[in-house]
């Protein structure tokens, strides 16, 4: 890798990294989801980089 990149990539890794434990909270501390279950909202999280957690906000969280 060269290093030219990294002024972008780490960035990135730290936004997909705080987006994910975000969502991740959110979803162990809601009950409630507008579809799915707490396992499968998990796996999409943790499996899916940007677009797991952009699912679920989008998807997924119940508004209460």
């Amino acid at each position: 890798m060269k290093t030219e990149y990294l002024p972008f990539i780490i960035p990135l890794a730290i936004a997909q990294f705080a987006l994910m434990g975000y969502a991740l909270y959110n979803v162990l501390t809601h009950k409630k989801y507008k579809f799915g279950n707490r396992i499968i909202w998990i796996v999409i999280v943790v499996c899916f980089g940007f677009i797991g957690p952009a699912a679920y906000f989008a998807l997924g969280k119940d508004d209460e």
